[in-house]
């Protein structure tokens, strides 16, 4: 294993989650008076935290939006996870390859940690991810693309950055993973490969990922 510390995105790269909250956040947006595809959301949304919203909605349209959007959009979201949520195809087998090998491992999430944790329970994944495994931009001053929550994270796993891989699939996150000087693999099962350039690999099956750090 050549890194100390791996690093995971949540949303959709443990859960299957973008599909179900980027349908969601687009069509809130678009209820609001701010028409938005969900390949809109997809392209300006995914895997940011909430401030982004609210920042690229201020900054196109010079209007706010409603002081109770993150908890409305959050309880539409929450509701679709217990209905529809399932974990990524071949997460499970890759955190039992990680355990079985005694090679640490954590998340490092945009979301907050009520989201993470409801989507946990929801798919099982939560016997993998104790408190102290879970890391959230609600940790940090700023989210994704900036690269403090992946800091974050690795201080609080005690392993230095640069021995460190992030596991993601949003060109946020990969452009946050750059900035903080760890290598990224860029998991293309949603996002085109182009939009993942900056990453060190790219991968579309979870079952190629214990391959590639070896």
């Amino acid at each position: 294993m050549r890194y100390e510390l791996v690093i995971f995105d949540n949303d959709g790269v443990l859960v299957d989650s973008e599909p179900i909250s980027n349908t969601i956040l687009a069509g809130y947006l678009t209820e609001l008076g701010h028409p938005t595809t969900y390949e809109d959301s997809l392209r300006d949304y995914m895997g940011a935290a909430m401030h982004r919203v609210h920042d690229l909605i201020l900054e196109r349209t010079g209007q706010r939006l409603p002081e109770d959007f993150d908890s409305a959009f959050h309880s539409r979201v929450f509701a679709a996870f217990e209905r529809d949520l399932e974990p990524v195809a071949g997460a499970s087998e890759v955190l039992e390859k990680l355990v079985a090998g005694g090679v640490p491992y954590c998340l490092a999430s945009s979301g907050s940690h009520e989201r993470i944790r409801v989507g946990h329970r929801r798919t099982g994944l939560d016997r993998w991810f104790d408190d102290e495994r879970i890391f959230s931009s609600e940790d940090v001053g700023r989210g994704k693309p900036a690269p403090d929550l992946f800091l974050h994270a690795a201080e609080r796993m005690g392993v230095a950055p640069e021995k460190c891989v992030v596991v993601e699939d949003s060109p946020l996150g990969v452009r946050a993973a750059v900035a903080a000087g760890m290598d990224v693999y860029g998991f293309t099962a949603m996002t085109p490969a182009e939009r993942l350039s900056g990453a060190t690999e790219l991968f579309g099956d979870m079952g190629e990922l214990p391959d590639l750090w070896v």
